[in-house]
């Protein structure tokens, strides 16, 4: 998987962390029990880290090399080497019934938040980490922080301008009717397949549960199915985004065989125009330009649209963190690893580089979200209050709302026409087993 999807410390965090680390030892390489600290001086950090990561592809250019190689002048103790992994949930998710799984690694989707204490080292208190970064509710247990997410992602759809422009549409859809309309069009005056799913690789699926908040603009939709027996009743975020879903598939606006999609060709083709339209976070938008550009197209033909919705003549587009970086509650090495996290999401550039919105508070969005500046989008931060609790529920009810694309995989197969059904029976079946998951969750 390739998705993903600074500034200096404030002075008061330095000043604690500096004292923390001045209880765990002089030269500040390790820390005691379960605390990530970083002291003041990058000079006194010393040791070997291993960083874990999906995004192999940096790994196998030499990018993540270039990276480490501009860490070490700040730290130049500390020796950093990089395991990129391609089923990264997985493959870690299994590593960490071990105590080898890397000193710098992302959260798995998979692990409750209520057990994050047991893997990973704090990274302080959530009243400072608040004050520095967004989405810091997410990884907090006890009123301390576990993860910082790198950057966040806002969620729309990935598209081929030119294709949508031959087809005639030079306007965003702000209704679901009118997108399918629009990807009609497509399909009538254009050789490109209107929408790709992705459906073999899969993850790229789970990206509609990021509809959340896009068509209802509630900060407190991802939170809501944590009391909601029924999260995909008529009127909520993901009945209207797997319903737009299920009728693009049944309206045979897709590709033919869901069965051979591939997501890495998939960049080639949306670039290409093969392909005109994926619902991506906008991590997808520099690997869509950085595909047009290898194809020797022109990388400003990438566009990006919100949800085909509107509240008061404003579209919405949910914010929500990517992957948390966190430290190994194992490792020997803990303030080294704490200083690559803090100097990544802080110094690095990446965020920038890969046209992320940042989670460092007071980050600049990215170039390629512009459009939704000028258009007037309204950017929707989603609260992360129940985000334990729906996790547990999910894991219980076995559906994979966040992290798994069975479910999606089977309402496509009964929009195609491969599997019997029809789409109100999958959201009775869905509910039903939310809500027994529910009631068993809070035993």
């Amino acid at each position: 998987m390739v998705h993903m999807k600074g500034k200096a410390l404030a002075g008061s965090l330095l000043a604690t962390m500096a004292l923390l680390a001045a209880g765990c030892g002089g030269g500040g390489s390790t820390s005691k029990g379960g605390t990530a600290t970083v002291p003041a001086d990058p000079s006194a950090v010393s040791g070997d880290i291993k960083v874990l990561t999906q995004r192999t592809d940096l790994v196998q250019d030499g990018t993540m090399k270039k990276y480490a190689a501009e860490f070490s002048k700040l730290y130049p103790k500390v020796r950093v080497t990089f395991e990129g992994i391609t089923d990264y949930e997985g493959e870690v998710k299994i590593r960490m019934n071990t105590s080898n799984y890397g000193d710098v690694l992302m959260i798995p989707a998979a692990i409750k938040t209520d057990d994050y204490p047991k893997f990973f080292a704090s990274l302080g208190s959530a009243e400072e980490l608040g004050k520095k970064y967004t989405f810091t509710g997410k990884a907090t247990v006890g009123g301390k922080v576990y993860g910082i997410a790198n950057f966040a992602n806002a969620a729309g759809f990935v598209y081929n301008k030119a294709v949508w422009r031959q087809a005639g549409v030079t306007a965003w859809p702000t209704t679901p009717d009118a997108f399918l309309a629009d990807l009609k069009a497509v399909k009538a005056k254009t050789s490109a397949t209107p929408y790709y799913t992705n459906y073999k690789d899969g993850w790229p699926l789970t990206a509609w549960t990021s509809v959340q908040g896009a068509a209802t603009c509630d900060a407190k939709a991802a939170d809501e199915p944590a009391t909601d027996p029924d999260p995909w009743r008529a009127g909520t975020d993901l009945n209207v985004g797997d319903t737009l879903l299920y009728t693009i598939v049944h309206d045979k606006l897709s590709e033919q065989d869901p069965t051979t999609t591939n997501w890495e060709n998939s960049k080639n083709l949306l670039a290409t125009g093969k392909i005109a339209t994926m619902w991506l976070g906008s991590w997808s938008i520099v690997q869509m330009q950085d595909a047009a550009k290898k194809a020797g197209r022109d990388p400003s033909e990438i566009g990006y649209m919100p949800f085909p919705s509107q509240k008061n003549g404003t579209f919405c587009t949910p914010v929500a963190p990517d992957y948390q970086e966190a430290v190994n509650v194992h490792s020997k090495n803990k303030a080294a690893a704490r200083a690559w996290i803090d100097w990544f999401t802080d110094k690095s550039g990446y965020v920038q580089t890969n046209q992320a919105v940042p989670t460092l508070k007071g980050g600049p969005l990215p170039s390629a979200l512009k459009p939704f500046q000028d258009a007037g989008v309204r950017f929707v931060e989603m609260s992360q209050a129940q985000s334990a609790k729906v996790t547990r529920i999910d894991n219980q009810s076995e559906i994979g709302m966040t992290d798994k694309p069975e479910y999606r995989q089977h309402l496509i197969d009964v929009a195609r026409g491969a599997a019997g059904g029809d789409l109100p029976g999958i959201f009775a079946g869905l509910a039903k087993k939310w809500a027994n998951a529910q009631k068993t969750a809070a035993l």
